[in-house]
């Protein structure tokens, strides 16, 4: 039986959410154990590579997962088994290859990466990397398998297969804190902790795969065969999507390899990074698979069907939804990131200097949320639509734009000897990522205009100033009520302290919302329930 978009957009809130819950408590744990040490800093760039392959091809909503259900989800099961094992064929070996080449060149690779890295942070991610490079194998067959469940309306198992992996971490850092005999900072400790929690994510990368099995096999997807059928036309539609938006999406990847690029001079950086960027990604990732997970095949189907006045409508529901969940979101991290910090990492070895820390790139990253899933629904748009060249054209510009942005925002050096006057440190690696963001946004909405003429682009921005404003608001809102508490609260009291806050940001916003009548954000339910939007939104 065909499920509705709101019964799709359920199951993948909920897998989600829970994933994303564990999630939670896992970085909690490694705060708590690793807090900003060698061992988590060295993790932080061993697990780049295979990291960026994890996402890159075995991430829900990546190039591979995207290209795979946007073909198979108007292909029979038997022609959809045989692309399947086609594109499986032709991704599985080279990957197995890029391990053994990772394994191999582990030093010369951290030394690329981190070129400024302390002796022993570099020694530990040495290893680490050994361990974890079978990962970039491993991410093929997530992702064929992720895409190929999604595209049969399969969602559960790929929502809540990465609770597997965080349950493995969880457990051997918990065990690793409870019965280490000395302190993280010692060489002995840290190296025996940062090889136990690569060894731990490989297993849970190898667990991600396996869970999805049974349902692969009940579906008659999970079929090992060689085949190179290039000239079948679905294979050819997956890759000329797919290569192109790999490359595109590994244009975002190549920024984060130049943000630690630029971090290895900055102690502690990459895992305060690591620790912000998980705090925004948490509800952005569940919010991103909710709305973009469902959303996608449909734009597929009204993409080929050039069904314009259809199309713009779900666009504009993709739009309004991003800016106006990220921008209420993004002014409560804004109003509230050293209450967050203290409650979600405050404990163990994670002290008062690691707090500073990721409370001021907590603020800058909350700045950049809006633009972030714009980002990504636009790439995703442009994918529906069987373009994935402008996505990439604008990446590869990105690029150039982030390394710039970086050697600006860190004083980078200038040719006299002397340092560029701004130097906000690892705040400013966070600032150059929101604009690059910011930039790709208004030049996809811009070609997105001129591929599609009904969209009324002015109208757009002018809902999207209006909310903008209400997170103003909303937000001085939640950091007014926070301040009126004592400080030093006990955790149960700064527990009920940041609930009260963000409620208060939350109704605020939906208040004022209404009050510039931006419909969408009244009536969320109804976006999910599929119901075309009231006539006068569909301008």
């Amino acid at each position: 039986m065909k499920r509705s978009l709101k019964s799709i957009s359920t199951i993948i809130g909920i897998g989600t959410l829970l994933s994303k819950s564990v999630g939670l408590v896992r970085q909690i744990t490694i705060a708590a154990v690793f807090g900003v040490s060698a061992a988590y800093d060295a993790y932080n760039y061993a697990y780049i590579l295979p990291g960026f392959f994890l996402v890159l091809i075995g991430g829900i909503n990546g190039p591979l997962h995207n290209s795979i259900v946007s073909v198979l989800s108007k292909k029979n099961r038997q022609e959809g088994a045989h692309i399947l094992s086609s594109i499986n064929t032709s991704i599985l070996i080279p990957l197995i290859l890029i391990s053994a080449i990772l394994f191999c060149a582990a030093d010369p690779i951290i030394q690329l990466i981190g070129p400024g890295l302390e002796e022993q942070t570099h020694q530990i991610a040495t290893q680490q990397l050994k361990i974890m490079s079978p990962i970039i194998f491993i991410s093929g067959l997530i992702g064929t398998g992720f895409g190929s469940l999604n595209a049969r309306n399969e969602f559960l198992i790929p929502s809540i297969s990465p609770i597997i992996s965080s349950l493995i971490l969880i457990s051997s850092v918990s065990l690793f804190g409870l019965y280490k005999s000395g302190e993280i900072e010692s060489m002995n400790i840290a190296l025996k902790g940062g090889l136990l929690i690569a060894q731990a994510t490989l297993i849970g990368a190898i667990m991600q795969w396996a869970i999805q099995i049974p349902i692969l096999r009940k579906k008659g997807l999970l079929k090992f065969k060689l085949a190179l059928d290039w000239s079948n036309s679905g294979v050819k539609e997956v890759w000329k999507i797919i290569f192109p938006a790999t490359l595109s999406s590994g244009m975002l990847q190549i920024n984060v390899f130049t943000d630690l690029f630029f971090a290895s001079n900055i102690v502690g950086a990459a895992s305060g990074l690591s620790y912000a960027n998980f705090l925004v990604q948490a509800p952005l990732g569940l919010i991103s698979n909710a709305l973009l997970l469902p959303l996608l095949p449909l734009l597929s189907r009204l993409g080929g069907k050039k069904d314009s006045q259809e199309l713009v409508k779900r666009i504009r529901q993709g739009f309004i939804f991003s800016s106006a969940s990220m921008i209420c979101l993004g002014s409560i991290f804004i109003a509230l990131s050293e209450l967050i910090t203290k409650i979600i990492f405050g404990r163990g070895v994670f002290d008062y200097n690691a707090i500073n820390l990721v409370k001021g790139l907590l603020i800058f990253y909350g700045i950049g949320m809006p633009a972030y899933l714009i980002r990504d629904l636009l790439v995703r748009v442009f994918y529906a639509l069987g373009d994935a060249n402008t996505p990439f054209k604008i990446s590869t510009i990105g690029i150039a734009l982030n390394i710039i942005l970086d050697w600006i925002f860190i004083g980078g050096r200038l040719p006299g000897g002397s340092n560029f006057p701004i130097n906000l440190g690892a705040n400013g690696l966070v600032l150059a990522t929101v604009g690059v963001n910011l930039f790709t946004c208004i030049v996809l909405l811009s070609k997105l205009k001129s591929k599609i003429k009904l969209i009324p682009l002015k109208d757009w921005l002018i809902d999207f100033i209006k909310l903008l404003f209400c997170g103003l608001l909303s937000g001085l809102i939640s950091w007014k009520l926070n301040s009126l508490y004592l400080q030093d609260l006990s955790f149960i009291w700064s527990l009920l302290q940041l609930i009260s806050s963000t409620i208060a940001g939350l109704i605020s916003f939906l208040i004022l919302s209404n009050l510039f009548k931006i419909q969408e954000v009244a009536e969320i339910a109804k976006i999910f329930q599929g119901k075309i939007m009231p006539r006068q939104h569909a301008k």
